[in-house]
């Protein structure tokens, strides 16, 4: 008698439709490359105002070996995970506090209303005051860029867990910080992710606008100094360096979220 094989249960998927995003999103980026350099050699676009692909591979190439690109690479890497662990660190326990203690979320909401509708880049000449024109101001800028996304959804975790279950514990006679370890911190990871993810973008924007400011270093620097002397391949670097790693940290951040979006309350 001949053994049936057990079936998992699961549709086997081919191999396009398992990697179908990263296949026409990677499409689209050859297309679109491909028009741009073709556009280019056809004389389409002036180089006063604009770069081709291979032109800015090759500035690339000379600013990695011979120019300062890995310095400044690791210069705006320094502000970014200094002012980003300061924010995150911050903002997660400001934002379990402020979300348990209802007195205290009261005595904080003008502050916070106030300060996040603010755009922080009408505060940089600020910090620059306060800073200085050296690392910590742009550290600064980043932290304050980032804490504020991290510190709201963290709030709004804390807030949104369920009522029953905190009610439950609190009949267990379980103490504040078995309540902390066991309910408010796993049910608020989702939303604590979500704020990173938000906070990585904002923190990246702020390495940027601190750098482009009272800087003689950095990706900004690099940017701003491209836009100010016409090299347009060197600004394209800066903007493909920055656009690079944005896309790794939001894509490692929103490989975390999904992770542990099975933790997210249900309404």
């Amino acid at each position: 008698m001949s053994k049936k094989k057990k079936s998992s249960g699961r549709p086997h998927q081919s191999f396009y439709a398992k990697h179908e995003a990263m296949i026409l999103g990677g499409l689209s980026i050859v297309l679109i490359i491909g028009a741009w350099q073709a556009c280019w050699a056809a004389g389409l676009i002036s180089p006063l105002f604009f770069s081709s692909p291979t032109a800015i591979v090759k500035q690339f190439r000379y600013l990695l070996v011979e120019g300062t690109l890995l310095s400044d690479m690791k210069y705006s890497g320094t502000n970014f995970v200094l002012g980003f662990g300061l924010a995150a660190i911050t903002g997660i326990i400001s934002g379990v506090l402020i979300g348990w203690y209802r007195p205290l979320r009261m005595f904080c909401d003008p502050f916070l209303n106030a300060l996040y509708a603010t755009p922080r880049i009408a505060m940089v000449p600020l910090i620059i005051i306060w800073f200085g024109i050296g690392i910590w101001s742009k550290v600064f800028i980043v932290f304050l860029s980032a804490f504020f996304p991290v510190l709201i959804n963290t709030v709004g975790g804390v807030r949104a867990l369920d009522r029953d279950l905190l009610r439950a514990a609190k009949a267990y006679c379980a103490s504040d910080w078995q309540v902390f370890t066991t309910l408010a911190i796993p049910g608020s990871v989702p939303f604590i992710l979500t704020g990173i993810r938000q906070g990585v973008a904002l923190g990246l924007i702020g390495v940027v606008v601190g750098e482009m400011v009272g800087s003689s270093e950095g990706i900004g620097f690099m940017v701003v100094y491209g836009g100010q002397t016409f090299n347009t391949d060197t600004l394209f670097v800066g903007i493909v360096v920055i656009a690079f790693f944005g896309i790794l940290l939001t894509w490692t951040a929103e490989r975390l979220e999904r992770r542990f979006s099975r933790w997210r309350p249900e309404r």
